[in-house]
């Protein structure tokens, strides 16, 4: 097969001279030659490039707990990393508190959070099979006529115990106290609520055995 297409105006001894030129080139040249980096900006290896960190982005899912805790107005005591809070504690708009149990454990904790807020009240829970060892706990009480401490019916829906510790005047003592079922699931925690304000000072419960109403 011939490569070369004749071409009628060239003699014949240049015919063959530009084929032997042809095939010489090739030859000495079997590949075209390959771009080449410059030297001025040659590619560093893979293993010396620097490694940039990716920033790890909050899902929605994750931010919209967090926007929602930091926006409302409650404190609570929670369990750890997840799961329902020990309580809750809300202010509302009118002045009043909304108290939400929902495990059995340490009412100091929900005291230290109401003195915080600045109410001088006091809680205990009482587990069944247990009463206070003193009794009554007070000199002497607001009359139940004017002790408005407990707010009945609640004036907002949070499905809580509401107060009003608005009704505690300077040297008076608000008490709460609970029976509580420590083996309940949460929402049934607490089966009954006594609120009183004292004129004073009131003992402390130290639970023994026994039973006993609330507050007697």
């Amino acid at each position: 097969m011939n490569i070369f297409p004749p071409e009628r105006d060239l003699p014949e001894g240049r015919h063959q001279l530009l084929k032997e030129f042809v095939m010489t080139a090739l030859q000495n040249n079997p590949t075209p030659p390959q771009p080449t980096s410059s030297p001025a900006s040659p590619t560093p290896p893979a293993s010396s490039r620097p490694i940039r960190p990716r920033r790890k982005l909050l899902r929605p899912g994750v931010l919209a707990p967090a926007l929602g805790l930091a926006a409302a107005a409650a404190v609570a005591l929670p369990l750890m990393f997840g799961g329902t809070p020990a309580y809750a504690v809300a202010k509302n708009p009118d002045g009043t508190i909304s108290i939400t149990v929902n495990e059995a454990k340490n009412p100091k904790a929900l005291e230290s959070d109401l003195r915080r807020m600045g109410y001088n009240i006091v809680v205990d829970y009482l587990p069944e099979g247990k009463k206070c060892a003193t009794r009554p706990r007070g000199t002497t009480w607001v009359p139940k006529e004017e002790d408005s401490l407990a707010v009945f019916p609640p004036t907002v829906d949070t499905g809580g115990f509401q107060i009003d510790p608005q009704q505690i005047k300077p040297g008076q003592t608000g008490v709460l106290e609970f029976a509580v079922n420590e083996n309940a699931e949460a929402g049934t925690v607490v089966a009954g609520i006594w609120a009183r304000i004292s004129n004073g000072p009131v003992a402390p419960c130290d639970l023994i055995d026994g039973s006993a109403p609330l507050g007697d």
